[in-house]
């Protein structure tokens, strides 16, 4: 009796557990490129599963979260002006009732950097929300390392 009790127990937790796995609908990769000996451009690129989509650096308070790139302070680089991106797809959102701007399947962010050597490593944080046409996921936040040689 106490086998088949613990067998249950042990089937009913691995159910449980397989069930509450985290999505992750979002990958990012990561890309630097000099383009002098004192610059440099780093490339933060999101891939989004099918059906999901990351929201733009600029949307207006009172809607979904933004996407923020935060860069970590460093003597061998500082970022230049703000990250860029690719112009996004915008819609009114009945939800927020607001318009909204967001990227699906893919999008490349960009941040010019100036170099204070010849190489570095530009670190940070990217903060985002994901989201597809049933629900949100909670904010999250990626920290990145990428090699500028």
């Amino acid at each position: 009796m106490k086998k088949i009790s613990l067998i249950l127990a042990f089937v009913l937790f691995t159910v449980i557990g397989a069930s509450a796995q985290i999505e992750k609908p979002v990958t990012w990769s990561y890309a630097a490129k000099k383009i002098s000996k004192t610059e440099a451009v780093v490339y933060l690129k999101a891939n989004m599963e099918e059906g999901w989509h990351i929201y733009s650096q600029n949307l207006k308070p009172g809607g979904p979260n933004k996407t923020v790139f935060s860069f970590a302070s460093s003597k061998d680089y500082s970022p230049v002006g703000k990250t860029t991106e690719p112009k996004a797809t915008t819609y009114f959102d009945e939800n927020f009732k607001m318009n909204v701007s967001y990227f699906g399947n893919q999008v490349v962010f960009q941040q010019k950097v100036k170099l204070n050597k010849a190489t570095a490593t530009v670190k940070g944080t990217v903060e985002f929300m994901v989201c597809n046409d049933k629900q949100c996921l909670p904010p999250d936040e990626v920290s990145f390392n990428i090699p500028v040689k």
